[in-house]
């Protein structure tokens, strides 16, 4: 795994919102963030705090087969 620079993991996350919402909808999710002073980590706990250790890898193991990992560039071997 290489370490990416804020720039790129900015035009990545862009990318995905993008590639998953569209134009309009990325554009309003940013727009919330901005306007709200939206706390994603804060957001997420609420719902992670009532899930527990099993079922929570068991839908990350559901995912991971339904969503299998294609990176879009060669990734560097480790030797």
């Amino acid at each position: 795994m290489t370490n990416s620079s804020t720039a790129e993991i900015l035009d990545e996350g862009i990318s995905c919102l993008l590639e998953r919402l569209g134009t309009i909808e990325t554009e309003r999710f940013i727009s919330t963030l901005i306007r709200e002073r939206f706390d994603y980590t804060k957001w997420r706990r609420k719902y992670f705090d009532d899930v527990n250790a099993d079922d929570f890898n068991k839908a990350a193991i559901e995912y991971a087969h339904a969503h299998p990992f294609q990176p879009k560039k060669a990734l560097i071997p480790i030797e």
